[in-house]
């Protein structure tokens, strides 16, 4: 299973590394370039604010359905027309609620109301592809899903190509509904792709209504459910409460946003992981050692990738800014340093956020394998009360910064609390030389970035250098081992 584990995540992150770095880098980036601070950031705070209602659309059942797959594979025909069924009727209850709560909410004029039904739709399709790739997963059907992991953002991708910068389209009437359009029709052709792939591997299947089979599958699926709205609360709020609590047309949720880019687009690989170790962790629970070591190796992976993005985001992040972000029009050179200070300044704590919040894709998703979801519910409790009166207090004051605080600290605490409860409930055998072991690697990485930092060379240059050189530092410190992937990216032959 760890070799399994390992082979998969590399093509995995392969995937995911040509595609999606491309598109929040490259295309999300120029759509906020063009569009400007304050409607982008009254977008990104509308699309956060329909995802805090995404737990409608799925109440536990892409998790209870991913383990229940995993476990046995016949489940696949037995639950999916009553799952299916229910998914429609939570679409339905999802769109009711996201526009009476959003008209409430002062989006219900102009703009504003059309973002939020070009969110809520794309919601509403996203949940539907990750409930049929759950099928898919728990069948450990990895390379498809792997794929379809990329296939909706290629479609986009191209298709804002063409909006950018074929021609076909004026810039000066470029305008955010055309971003959302895109995505819905990518969205749409990855549903059918996902629905071909996963009724090819189901046997006779049923979509009769079985209310009693609604009602077992939402009671089992309620504690995933509530877990689900709890960590939405905590890790995508701040977008909201920034356009809520200040009168500034959404500019300061928009520099968030900026500096959030990155964060996004790492996470975004991070939670491949959660994706692809749930099944994992679910099959190998029995068997302690095998468990153990899958435990460490995908923590190892996720701590060399998320430690050394983190630690030279830190040390070249204003050079990071200036190149993702140019002087706009008319802007002083000093207008411009400014705002560029600004993104540098929230840029560094959303990336320690992301760190954290890296690790919790390893224990976290263990605990829930596990079914341990009080223990997690409790833990991500506690984690949105202190959001939420950490933001009340610091975003009236500290603005952007004081939410990039609040993320970073929300992090830090619900990433070692759920160490503390997996190592706990399922006797994992971590010592205090494993932790030096990373701690070891961690320092460094920090040792070479800084000293490659003050090499008077081009910085791009400088960066390259401290990254192939960290990149070396994973194997000798043996966080991973060459001959382990060697061997398993190249299998030996068969003995006759």
């Amino acid at each position: 299973m760890q070799n399994r584990f390992i082979k998969n995540i590399i093509f995995l992150l392969f995937l995911n590394l040509l595609v999606k770095p491309f598109w929040i880098l490259g295309i999300d980036r120029e759509v906020q370039n063009l569009l400007g601070d304050a409607t982008y950031g009254t977008y990104q705070a509308i699309f956060n604010f329909s995802y805090l209602f995404y737990i409608l659309l799925d109440l536990g059942l892409t998790n209870f359905n991913s383990r229940s797959v995993a476990q046995d594979p016949k489940n696949l025909s037995k639950h999916f027309g009553g799952l299916t069924e229910i998914k429609l009727l939570l679409g339905l209850l999802y769109a009711v609620v996201v526009f009476v709560v959003g008209y409430c909410c002062g989006y219900n004029e102009g703009l504003k109301l059309k973002l939020l039904f070009w969110c809520g739709l794309n919601q509403i399709l996203l949940s539907f592809i990750l409930y049929l790739r759950s099928n898919i997963q728990g069948l450990l059907l990895f390379k498809q899903d792997s794929i379809l992991s990329v296939f909706d953002r290629v479609l986009a991708i191209i298709l804002m190509c063409l909006v950018l910068w074929s021609g076909w389209f004026p810039k000066e009437k470029f305008n955010v509904i055309w971003y959302l359009q895109a995505q819905t029709l990518a969205y749409i052709c990855t549903l059918i792709f996902a629905l071909t792939v996963v009724l090819r591997h189901a046997e006779r299947l049923s979509f009769k209504i079985n209310f009693q089979f609604f009602k077992e599958i939402l009671r089992q699926s309620l504690p995933f459910a509530l877990l689900v709205l709890l960590m939405s609360v905590y890790s995508r709020i701040e977008p909201v409460l920034l356009e809520r609590l200040l009168d500034d047309k959404g500019v300061q949720a928009g520099i968030y946003s900026r500096a959030y880019r990155l964060f996004d687009a790492g996470n975004n690989i991070s939670n491949l992981f959660a994706i692809m170790l749930l099944p994992m962790f679910a099959a190998t629970l029995k068997n302690k050692p095998e468990l153990n070591n899958l435990v460490k190796t995908s923590f190892n992976v996720i701590v060399a990738m998320a430690g050394i993005v983190l630690i030279m985001c830190v040390f070249y992040r204003h050079e990071i800014m200036r190149m993702m972000y140019g002087p706009e029009a008319a802007e002083t050179e000093a207008a411009y340093l400014m705002r560029i200070g600004q993104y540098a300044n929230v840029f560094p704590l959303l990336m320690g956020s992301f760190f954290c919040l890296s690790t919790t894709y390893i224990f976290g998703t263990l605990l829930t394998a596990n079914g341990s979801l009080k223990q997690l519910n409790l833990v991500a409790a506690a984690g949105v009360v202190i959001n939420v009166l950490l933001n009340l207090i610091v975003i009236p004051r500290f603005k952007a910064m004081g939410a990039a605080c609040t993320s970073l600290c929300v992090q830090t605490v619900t990433a070692f609390l759920q160490y503390l409860l997996a190592k706990r409930i399922l006797k994992l055998e971590i010592s205090g030389r494993y932790w030096l072991h990373i701690l070891v690697f961690l320092a460094s990485v920090v040792v070479v970035t800084m000293l490659v930092k003050q090499l008077n060379i081009n910085w791009m240059i400088g960066f390259a250098i401290a990254f192939a050189i960290n990149c070396g530092i994973i194997f000798l410190t043996r966080l991973l081992r060459i001959t382990e992937i060697v061997s398993l990216v190249i299998p030996k032959e068969k003995k006759a």
